[in-house]
């Protein structure tokens, strides 16, 4: 049995209610193999478009905290087929996220292309990087950055997996509505040119001078 992700989720309190639920067996007999542990040309070009991802870290009293990261699309940097590495920036001075990883550094990303219902998860081992400690993963996740950045961390991949688009609301930002809505906005204004055009045209045919001649 290789389910990759599944292998990581599935504890036996999650293996109990499948059971109990009668779908244990949906998942014995798996025939395929989701052994995601290192990204692929889709999962390369997926983070590369992402401006925003959602990061949850679990504290020591085990209580789970999710935060939404954001940024430049593409701020979150594939350093291999196996590591990325985003740019922390200054936030409410709260570090919730930074305290838990320094408890714990397992963590786990959910990015969201919400207009193609497309979901990628993963699992990683998070750690901190200092500015100054390493200059060449620095200089190419600092490409881009548009606030105070106070540290770097890196993710270590354990496992990955899509998600079914089921449930995924459809959502657009500012940029992807201006861009589909680019070729309507270039009609309306031809059209407008040519309303004005007849317009004129038919002020002219209508004016008294057009009547004597």
């Amino acid at each position: 049995m290789a389910f990759g992700f599944l292998e990581v989720a599935v504890a036996p309190a999650v293996r109990a209610v499948q059971e109990a639920l009668g779908v244990a067996h949906m998942w014995e007999n798996f025939k395929g193999r989701r052994e995601f542990y290192r990204f692929t040309e889709a999962e390369t070009a997926f983070i590369a478009d992402r401006d925003s991802f959602y990061m949850a870290t679990t504290s020591e009293t085990s209580w789970p905290y999710i935060q939404h990261r954001g940024g430049p699309r593409g701020f979150l940097k594939l350093l291999d087929d196996r590591t990325l590495a985003f740019a922390d920036y200054r936030g409410n001075f709260q570090y919730l996220s930074i305290g838990n990883l320094s408890a714990n550094s397992k963590a786990c990303l959910f990015l969201m292309d919400y207009p193609r219902r497309a979901r990628l998860k993963m699992y990683v081992h998070a750690d901190v990087i200092a500015l100054d400690a390493d200059p060449v993963i620095t200089k190419k996740v600092l490409d881009g950055a548009n606030g105070k950045v106070e540290r770097i961390i890196r993710l270590r991949l354990q496992n990955f997996d899509w998600n079914c688009p089921q449930h995924i609301v459809p959502r657009f930002t500012e940029t992807e509505l201006a861009s589909a809505l680019q070729p309507i906005r270039q009609r309306l204004k031809s059209l407008e040119a040519e309303n004005a055009q007849l317009r004129s045209q038919l002020a002219g045919k209508s004016s008294p001078d057009a009547h004597t001649q």
